[in-house]
């Protein structure tokens, strides 16, 4: 079964929806001396503004927020699941929040199945898209390799991850926070501890435990 490609951070598993721009170069070629500028703040078809980054990484221009957008692109509307049993056997696009719970959405934005991910609808705002897995390399790499990455991308301080946030300097300007996600199996909420994320990759690969 086509499942999507995740890349693990700070080696917790969260899942968190990132754009990127639509004129990133896809190429893997590292930057020794990485930096980033504010971009502008971009918005989404529902009204949310996020801010963004650019960088000297290829030039990739990253959302520096989790999506909340309740519609594709074109103003169809993506539904809500609540039911794990519902989730679990979805073949169309849905969102959720953690634990079914609104007051997370103005923190963390929303958790999406993969069928919104790869919806050509177009899940993230126009002129973005979901990140592919050499984008996430391109940046990884960038910033010394996975190994050393996930701190660079991380918020400093406690308000959001837990004490002592260990290796955080978010040097990167990404600005990760951590958010628990919805297993495709059973449906159910898992990891929400504030200690890890794991972002989405539009590259599908085949999982034969998925």
């Amino acid at each position: 079964m086509n499942k999507q490609k995740l890349l693990i951070l700070c080696f917790v598993f969260f899942i968190v929806e990132s754009c990127t721009s639509d004129n990133n170069s896809n190429d893997n070629n590292s930057t020794s001396n990485y930096s980033f500028s504010q971009g502008v703040n971009i918005t989404d078809i529902d009204g949310n503004s996020y801010p963004t980054i650019v960088t000297n990484c290829n030039s990739q221009t990253w959302m520096q927020k989790n999506l909340n957008v309740s519609r594709y692109r074109n103003g169809d509307i993506i539904p809500q699941v609540t039911s794990g049993s519902q989730w679990i056997n979805l073949t169309t696009g849905a969102w959720c929040y953690y634990n079914n719970d609104a007051g997370n959405g103005a923190i963390y934005g929303k958790l999406y199945n993969w069928y919104a991910v790869n919806d050509p609808r177009g899940l993230a705002p126009q002129g973005w898209h979901i990140p592919t897995n050499q984008e996430w390399t391109t940046l990884t790499d960038c910033l010394g390799g996975e190994s050393i990455a996930g701190g660079k991308m991380k918020e400093t301080g406690t308000t959001y991850w837990l004490n002592p946030n260990y290796g955080a300097t978010n040097s990167s300007g990404f600005s990760a926070i951590p958010i628990g996600f919805r297993w495709w199996q059973p449906g159910s909420f898992s990891l929400y501890s504030n200690s890890g994320s794991t972002f989405w990759s539009s590259t599908q690969y085949d999982n034969d435990n998925g």
